[in-house]
């Protein structure tokens, strides 16, 4: 049997010793970090956010020092809440509101992460059936597949329809050849790829559905049909890219109706998790509280006038763009390896994208679709 190679030596000037470092070596390396994800700030990352404006960095910076445990999710106080819980509640009140629910009909939580909040959806919605399947679009985002294998639940791909919402005659097919097991279904507010907003009203005529989004949709005219309001038990709504947080933040709304009673013995708190991002909900309450209702509605508009505007610029390119209505999501034929680099674009197969968030302007769409035409001509040369 030959040796087993000797695993490659760290990086000394990273790895970790036995003695504490030199702080002035350690600031020398994140501000070489900062620099390279960065890149001066002259290249946006526009498929993602990729920083937050001096603005938001000065409102929540001070919140970073703060440690915010929050047990047993805002319904029950804790001598580890420091007051957080009132911050949370509040911003599950006005999520609430735009999914279409009176809080009182309600059970949330702010999430760490939209993985952790679609967890608790889907652990919450298997509740009532005896071995459900979950029925996710192939346009979903691949966390949901992730979720129904970490909860050891079978799911079941549905056909999307060219404009990327799910096909409800393919999901009326699906469920009827597994009508004894019942039905989860996972509908998508924005797909990752085109932005995509399923109908729930029409897919819940097949089975009882879930949503994951969105911001955007809440605040598009029309309003699609998402929410609560139109037949989902549970959603799932991530806040971070758009309002431009430092860290992840979800959060989890579901039916009082689905909550099983607490047994005897058992944890009383409704989480999935031991506990909640206080962090998470305190970050939230500081943008929603600095925008106000009519600001995240204003930044909505903006940045789909700046998605618009990106469809029309890409067009003149020749790139043939694509764009789901109100999404801020565009996707276009995808361009030679240095135009992917130069701009640091999302790519999805014969597909790039660009999403209309955070730094991402007009003058910033204007300079990649500068470059459009060149690649072309240098792919057909």
């Amino acid at each position: 049997m030959s040796p087993r190679p000797a695993p490659n030596s760290p990086d000394e000037g990273l790895a970790i010793g036995y003695q504490p470092s030199e702080p002035e070596a350690d600031v020398s390396h994140l501000d070489r970090l900062l620099l390279a994800l960065a890149r001066g700030g002259e290249r946006p990352f526009l498929s993602f956010p990729d920083h937050l404006s001096h603005q938001v960095t000065a409102e929540l910076a001070p919140l970073l020092a703060l440690f915010v445990d929050r047990r047993q999710g805002p319904y029950a106080a804790t001598p580890f809440d420091h007051g957080a819980r009132e911050y949370e509640a509040a911003v599950l009140r006005y999520f609430a509101a735009l999914a279409g629910a009176p809080i009182e009909e309600v059970d949330g939580h702010v999430a760490a992460s939209p993985q952790a909040a679609l967890l608790h959806g889907l652990a919450v919605a298997r509740r009532g059936l005896p071995a459900p399947s979950v029925y996710v679009s192939e346009q979903a985002h691949y966390d949901v597949v992730r979720a129904c294998e970490l909860l050891g639940m079978n799911h079941v791909r549905v056909r999307a329809l060219p404009d990327g919402t799910m096909d409800p005659d393919d999901l009326r097919v699906q469920t009827r050849l597994r009508r004894e097991a019942g039905a989860l279904v996972v509908a998508t507010c924005g797909t990752p790829l085109r932005g995509a907003v399923d109908d729930v009203s029409e897919l819940s005529a097949a089975a009882a559905a879930a949503t994951a989004g969105a911001l955007v949709a809440a605040h598009s005219t029309p309003v699609p049909a998402w929410s609560l309001a139109h037949g989902a038990h549970s959603v799932t709504l991530s806040g971070h890219r758009l309002l431009g947080l430092p860290v992840p933040a979800a959060v989890s709304l579901v039916r009082r109706r689905q909550r099983a009673p607490v047994r005897p013995g058992t944890v009383p708190g409704r989480l999935l998790a031991g506990s909640g991002s206080g962090l998470a909900a305190v970050l939230l309450w500081t943008r929603l509280r600095s925008l106000g209702r009519g600001g995240v509605a204003a930044m909505v508009a903006r940045c789909q006038d700046v998605a618009a505007y990106a469809v029309e610029q890409f067009e003149r390119a020749g790139a043939g763009p694509g764009r789901f209505p109100g999404s801020l999501s565009v996707t276009f034929d995808r361009p030679p390896s240095w135009v992917v680099d130069k701009w640091r674009l999302e790519c999805f197969g014969d597909l790039a994208q660009i999403t209309a968030t955070g730094p991402v302007t007009r003058t910033a769409v204007d300079e990649p679709a500068a470059d459009l035409p060149l690649g072309r001509r240098g792919a057909a040369a």
